[in-house]
């Protein structure tokens, strides 16, 4: 039964290893937990539970911790500036032929409708958000 606990902790390293982000690491840890109990004794359901049992208090102990270190944080960009702006289409917006323009005060921007409407040049719109290298704009009230 050492054996099988060996291969399930090797397999699970390697998915942690195939993997960007922490998603079985407790797990094989567990199953080297189970590997372990194997080693002074046969009975199979004191191998699972302390292999359950060590994956979750590994978990538990190092998962605030992990998410904490390789937390992702957002990277804002001088384009973030412009949500929230008022703008003025200077190319109909048409979402369906994906065209559209707008200026931001002096920059020049693609430009797509929030809701799909198509917006007239010399409307005035608001940026709502940025997807990508465009601007999402609706108009103003």
């Amino acid at each position: 039964m050492s054996i099988f606990w060996l291969i399930l902790a090797i397999a699970l390293g390697l998915v942690e290893a195939l993997t960007p982000q922490l998603v079985s690491i407790w797990f094989a840890v567990g199953a080297v937990g189970g590997c372990i109990t194997s080693l002074f004794t046969d009975k199979i359901w004191l191998q699972v539970v302390v292999a359950v049992v060590v994956a979750l208090v590994t978990l538990v102990v190092t998962r605030p911790l992990s998410k904490r270190v390789l937390d992702t944080k957002k990277t804002y960009t001088n384009s973030d500036r412009n949500i929230g702006k008022i703008a003025v289409v200077v190319t109909d917006i048409d979402n369906v032929q994906s065209v559209g323009q707008v200026k931001v005060g002096s920059t020049i921007w693609s430009a797509k409708s929030v809701d799909d409407t198509i917006i007239k040049k010399d409307s005035k719109v608001v940026v709502k958000a940025i997807e990508g290298a465009k601007l999402l704009v609706e108009l103003t009230q």
